[in-house]
């Protein structure tokens, strides 16, 4: 060890390197002759020494190849695959074919409720007592009810009627020519032609006025909006964010500004730019508050007094979940202005959509547009026949 020691003062100062064992440098440092141990290498060739008396690590065996994933098995079809929205879903199946999968809680509730009580039964009088409780259960109305049983029984009595299939052919029929019995919505082939909308609160009216002019800017029409709910916070906003994705002007005023002032500005701006069309909202209200609609009544006074024959329609926004409540709304909105045609939103998402048949025959007002979803294109002419064929 004294030999190391004075070794090392003549190095240039090389690193300490850690000291070993008594049992590692035995075995790095090979036996000479007699037992004698040879004195160790110099600093480099102990390195080799240590480096060849290490046992070299053995050779890692390579890795085996992973297994190849399992292809995962192929999606079983849905028998029913959900509604798209919007455009992706209207080129393949059409409105109606649409609104036949939109409509499943009514379609279960009338149709449904037809297959139950006919099971094993023959069709006769006590059946259509029946029937006449489901569709008065359906929200179709107690009038509409009776005159859609007694054209039933009068089938039945001719023997026309023999199994449930044929039932449901009937009604189906009977209810398309009760929506088909209704006065005819007015052309619009005058311009500007002026669009009042009215509705309580909370049935999406605002929301159906930017359906109606995206709608009408794609006819190739000219659409001027009026933002006449002016009591709403942010109504007139709200309208004018319509009127950008629909890509159309909008004249509205300050908030508590009087609305009959706004609807006669509205067209005024018509006139003035060559619009075709105009689109005047109103604040929602309660039917049953006198003051407010007599308020709708002086903004109707007033579009006819700036243009002859103004408004040439007075649309009426209805919620179809609310049932019979639309139907009274719809009689006292009738009563306070003329009303020429209904807008049926959320058709889609209730077991009542059997109130479109109430207010139709009750009323005899034609049911225009119907609202199947959020989507901009997701209100649609209404069909008759081919609603009555939906919901069976």
């Amino acid at each position: 060890m004294a030999f190391w020691r004075k070794k090392n003062k003549k190095e240039k100062d090389p690193p300490e390197e850690a000291p070993q064992s008594v049992e590692a440098q035995e075995e790095a440092a090979p036996e000479g002759e007699g037992g004698e141990t040879e004195p160790a290498p110099e600093p480099e060739a102990q390195a080799t020494v240590l480096e060849e008396a290490r046992p070299e690590p053995e050779p890692s065996a390579e890795p085996e190849p992973l297994p190849e994933p399992e292809p995962a098995p192929e999606p079983e079809p849905e028998t029913e695959p959900e509604p798209l929205s919007g455009d992706e879903q209207e080129p393949r199946q059409g409105l109606w074919g649409r609104l036949g999968a939109r409509l499943k809680k009514t379609r279960d509730k009338i149709g449904g409720s037809i297959d139950r009580i006919t099971l094993g039964k023959k069709i006769d009088d006590d059946l259509l007592d029946e029937l006449e409780e489901v569709l008065v259960t359906a929200d179709l109305g107690v009038q509409t009810s009776l005159k859609l049983i007694e054209q039933l029984r009068g089938q039945v009595a001719r023997k026309e009627l023999k199994d449930a299939e044929a039932l449901k052919k009937a009604l189906a029929s009977g209810i398309a020519e009760v929506l088909s019995e209704v006065a005819e919505a007015p052309s619009r082939d005058n311009a500007p032609h002026v669009i009042m909308v009215v509705g309580v609160n909370g049935v999406g009216k605002t929301t159906t006025i930017g359906k109606l002019a995206h709608r009408f800017k794609g006819e190739g029409r000219s659409v001027l909006l009026g933002a006449g709910d002016t009591f709403r916070a942010a109504a007139s906003e709200q309208l004018t964010l319509w009127a950008q994705k629909a890509g159309c002007d909008v004249v509205g005023g300050q908030e508590g500004a009087d609305p009959s002032a706004v609807a006669f500005d509205a067209v005024e701006a018509a006139l003035n730019r060559g619009r075709d069309l105009v689109i005047v909202d109103t604040a929602g209200r309660l039917h049953t508050k006198v003051n407010l609609m007599e308020e709708l009544k002086k903004i109707h006074r007033v579009l006819g007094k700036k243009l002859e024959g103004a408004p040439h329609e007075v649309l009426l926004v209805l919620d179809a979940t609310t049932g019979q409540n639309a139907l009274q709304q719809a009689k006292l909105f009738n009563q306070a202005v003329p009303l020429t045609g209904l807008v049926l939103t959320k058709l889609d998402g209730t077991a009542k959509g059997g109130v479109v048949v109430a207010i139709a025959g009750e009323l005899g007002l034609p049911i225009c547009f119907a609202g199947l979803g959020e989507g901009m294109e997701d209100l649609k002419p209404f069909d008759p026949a081919e609603f009555a064929e939906a919901i069976f």
